[in-house]
């Protein structure tokens, strides 16, 4: 992740992660983890799953500790097809990297999970990316082995079953997702699961908050996990609302940002306007004037990204000392508002490379919640990110957004967020947080206005 606001170490998650957000943090930081540890075939990925499905939530996510069985060797690899390799030994996990993602995660941070072939006996060269989870449900035979897992851990689960009814289960698995045949199923069980069930994995129910037995017939446990991460998700979503709240009311008592730039209102800004403002304007007449208004918005932005002296030689032979940006720039686009401003970022920069963030309120409690995201490759890299919208009122959206591009690497510095609209109240909570950002502004409104530019521009 990216520089985040504030400074200090929080114990276990390293400097420049959620340690230093002193103003706001995001709803998935600090993501609760759930271990759900036990034999193999006691069904820990059944219960899992079923705890998902049971919550119907988007930003419950389970992760097996199955993906990170270390790379083998040449050897180790002719060992693991003769069905002769642990894998039910501690050794055979990575630890390290496992710790390294799961404090990533803590941290808000995106975590790149690798993906184990038990067909190929080898990691993968692709990765699997998790990103805003409010809730990890980490589950494999040792999810409560390593101390440094424990302490990143929020509950833990130990599953248990009878030895006959976990075999059956690793046979069924086995034979269907990892391409196994039975007698070597049945070999690994004799000379590594059952005796590493008793050495390694039954000694961690000593430090399970419940022990789960039957699995998903339990339905008492099964309750009793779900409210627990209902509780915990309720609590995120009061903090995270408070710490909205209490931006609002230092906001009102300080002076807007000086990297705040509106748009001088010239008489040709004030005619388009006009013309798109009048609610008799028709549909076509709107487009063309709000694409000539955005033409204008982005060129503004683009003022605020960093270039770079060169000399080219013009047709006459003569030199001209003229600037080019200094590196690449992207766009984000908030949908669904910030489409409205892609054809104006089109003709100003056809070849930028573009990306797409969806952030929703919660019909309900009102807070903003992250649903869909795609960014440029190599982001991070990138000398200068226009994040795009239409309008800002509350700046709820704007500062979770903002967020996320910093916490896939992105110096608040190097944002400038481009809006046709935004209230004080705003745009004094993003610039609290993020000071270091630059926002562009088409017009400044009320504090609290309905979201309507989107509606007329794609007449829906």
């Amino acid at each position: 992740m990216g520089d985040s606001v504030g400074a200090g170490l929080t114990d276990g998650v390293p400097n420049g992660t959620i340690a230093k957000r002193t103003h706001y943090a995001p709803p998935w930081a600090d993501v609760s983890i759930i271990g759900i540890a036990g034999s193999s075939g006691s069904g820990k990925s059944t219960l899992s799953q079923a705890i998902v499905n049971k919550l119907n939530l988007p930003w419950v996510v389970i992760l097996s500790i199955d993906s990170f069985y270390k790379s083998l060797d040449m050897e180790a690899s002719k060992r693991a097809f003769r069905n002769e390799y642990d894998f039910d030994s501690p050794d055979a996990i990575d630890f390290d990297v496992l710790v390294e993602r799961l404090r990533d995660l803590k941290a808000g941070k995106r975590a790149e999970i690798p993906v184990y072939s038990f067909e190929k006996h080898a990691r993968l060269d692709k990765t699997t990316a998790i990103y805003s989870p409010h809730v990890l449900i980490l589950e494999g035979i040792f999810a409560l082995y390593d101390p440094r897992v424990l302490d990143l851990l929020d509950m833990k689960i130990f599953c248990e079953a009878d030895a006959d009814t976990c075999l059956s289960r690793r046979l069924l698995r086995d034979v269907r997702d990892r391409g196994r045949d039975i007698e070597g199923i049945i070999k690994q069980w004799f000379a590594f699961v059952k005796p590493n069930f008793e050495k390694y994995v039954d000694p961690q129910r000593k430090v399970a908050d419940i022990i789960v037995p039957r699995g998903v017939e339990n339905h008492v446990a099964m309750s009793m996990v779900g409210q627990f991460i209902q509780q915990k998700l309720l609590e995120k979503s009061i903090h995270h609302r408070t710490e909205l709240t209490r931006l609002e009311l230092e906001a009102k008592s300080e002076p807007l940002s000086d990297k705040v730039f509106v748009l001088e209102q010239t008489s040709q800004l004030r005619g388009m306007n006009t013309i798109i403002r009048d609610i008799d304007t028709s549909s076509e007449d709107f487009i063309f004037y709000f694409d000539r208004f955005t033409v204008k918005l982005i060129e503004q932005a683009l003022n605020n990204i960093p270039f770079t002296p060169t000399t080219v030689i013009t047709p006459q032979g003569y030199s001209y000392a003229g600037l080019r940006p200094r590196g690449d720039v992207s766009a984000v686009i908030v949908l669904r508002g910030g489409a409205a401003l892609e054809t104006g970022l089109k003709r100003v920069i056809p070849d930028c490379k573009t990306g797409r963030v969806l952030i929703q309120s919660n019909i309900r409690t009102g807070e903003p919640e992250l649903h869909f995201l795609v960014l440029p490759k190599d982001i991070d890299k990138h000398e200068a990110v226009l994040l795009l919208d239409a309008q800002m009122s509350s700046g709820g959206s704007a500062l979770m957004a903002v967020q996320v591009l910093v916490d896939h690497g992105v110096k608040p510095e190097r944002i400038v967020l481009a809006t046709y609209s935004a209230g004080q109240l705003g745009l004094h909570r993003l610039t609290k947080v993020f000071p270091d950002i630059t926002v562009v502004v088409g017009n400044m409104v009320a504090d609290v206005e309905e979201r309507w530019v989107e509606t007329r521009y794609f007449r829906c």
